[in-house]
């Protein structure tokens, strides 16, 4: 009963919110599916909705960044800024990346815990320099993923989190 698609009329509501969830930084699909689910969606429902708005992240994102950097980089404290992190953080991460590439991206958006996501995601692909059309693929995938993820605990309850875990 729980994975119908459609059970009939959504409250707008909830449809909105789940939306927005979806696309905030913090709760993303973590966020958006219960919420959506515990307001009487159905699940299916609400992982295809929370998954669609949540994989246009990546395109959004990286119009964001490139707009406000391109604002920002004219001035000098922000480019000088800009260029040592940049910089720092290429050095810190460049074997992983080499290593890992784009399925690196993409499992870490998989993950669903707090900070692994969509926007973090792209966010360090658009600093590390990573081609934008493969880093939104990945960053869909990896949306997908944990939209899967985040759907089997939510529709199995927090007890079927007990296969991950030893009982002491």
């Amino acid at each position: 009963m729980a994975f119908r698609l459609y059970s009939g009329p959504m409250d707008q509501a909830t449809v909105l919110f789940t939306i927005g969830l979806s696309f905030l930084p913090i709760s993303e699909l973590r966020g958006a599916i219960p919420f959506a689910v515990t307001r009487g969606m159905p699940l299916a429902s609400a992982t295809m909705l929370a998954v669609a708005c949540n994989a246009l992240v990546g395109p959004v994102a990286f119009i964001f960044l490139e707009t406000f950097h391109k604002l920002f980089y004219r001035w000098p404290v922000y480019a000088s800024f800009f260029d040592r992190f940049v910089e720092k953080a290429r050095t810190k991460v460049h074997r992983k990346v080499e290593k890992y590439g784009y399925l690196g991206i993409m499992l870490f958006v998989a993950v669903p815990l707090p900070v692994t996501g969509a926007w973090t995601g792209t966010l360090g692909a658009w600093i590390l320099g990573l081609e934008r059309r493969k880093t939104m693929l990945a960053v869909a995938a990896g949306v997908v993923i944990a939209g899967l993820i985040v759907s089997m605990v939510v529709g199995l309850g927090v007890e079927a989190l007990s296969i991950f875990t030893k009982s002491l």
